[in-house]
């Protein structure tokens, strides 16, 4: 019995054949794009060679000039918190080409996204550190000041600076899918990752538990497997949670964002349109083909 059978076929895979939908189209996509997710990964993290510069820079520098020491890293700071918010709209662009099935060339698309989007994601971008640099000073002084003051009261505004970064990040999940698909303001482009934070809950929590379960496995992989397993990093795993945010939000952002608009119009939303409506030359024939049969074997004529 052979393992791959060549005298054989079935009828073809139809063009217009129902699109697969929920977890099937998210493995669909993400196996027939996965090494193209890599791709995008290894572009999206030179732009975070300023953080690691940043580090590198307070760590190593300080014994030897301090000033030398705070002017790099805030100049490495400063680049990164104004590149990161286009860095992430480029590649969100890219997502959104994925799920919609449209053709995308990863470092032109993502730059064009970078440079057309750049005022407006380098201000969400530019809001976002600051949020997490806001984070991390609450969860290192409120615990302090509570063991100081011994009182509890300083966890009340802990908690609202938590909730405040979880509501951020939310909208993180929609804001920058919106920057390169629509042509809305800023402050639209806010109102409605706002308003699309809490309408869709459920997509938001899927994406948050899936980024702690990614963030967890990357730390264990990283404290107990050896060093070669860092190669990782570069590859993975940013592109897989932005894929996995994109495959969530963006198809919010059809419903409530994107279909009113071309529905107020009179149009309907060319994402949306099946490719069989228009006018063709040649029809796609897969589906419809006869299976051809194995050719059943015999003895050989001999030729006299």
């Amino acid at each position: 019995m052979a393992l791959f059978d060549y005298e054989s076929a079935g009828a073809g895979i139809s063009k217009n054949a129902p699109r697969k939908k929920g977890i099937s189209l998210f493995f669909d996509i993400f196996f027939r794009k996965f090494w193209k997710l890599l791709e995008v990964n290894l572009l999206y993290s030179l732009f975070f060679v300023p953080l690691i510069l940043a580090l590198a820079s307070l760590v190593y520098l300080s014994d030897v000039n301090m000033v030398l020491s705070l002017a790099a890293t805030g100049i490495c700071l400063l680049t990164f918190m104004l590149t990161i918010g286009p860095a992430t709209a480029g590649v969100m662009k890219i997502m959104r080409c994925y799920l919609i099935e449209k053709h995308t060339f990863i470092v032109r698309d993502f730059f064009r996204a970078f440079k057309r989007g750049y005022a407006k994601s380098a201000v969400v971008g530019f809001i976002d550190c600051i949020v997490v640099l806001s984070v991390y000073s609450s969860l290192k002084v409120y615990p302090m000041m509570a063991e100081t003051y011994n009182t509890k009261l300083v966890y009340v505004p802990m908690t609202i600076t938590l909730s405040i970064a979880l509501v951020v990040l939310m909208m993180n999940f929609f804001i920058y899918l919106m920057i390169v698909a629509t042509n809305l303001s800023l402050k639209n482009l806010i109102k409605n990752s706002f308003a699309l934070a809490f309408i869709s809950l459920k997509g938001n929590i899927i994406i948050v538990v899936t980024t702690i379960i990614t963030i967890f496995a990357m730390i264990l992989i990283f404290l107990y497997l050896t060093p070669v397993f860092w190669i990782l990093l570069p590859f993975f795993p940013a592109t897989f949670l932005l894929f996995v945010t994109a495959f969530n939000s963006y198809p919010v952002i059809q419903k409530y964002v994107i279909n009113p608009y071309y529905t107020s119009i009179g149009e309907i939303n060319p994402e949306l349109m099946n490719t069989s409506e228009e006018e063709t030359i040649f029809e796609d024939m897969g589906g419809k083909e006869a299976p051809i049969e194995k050719r059943k074997k015999g003895k050989a004529k001999k030729i006299s």
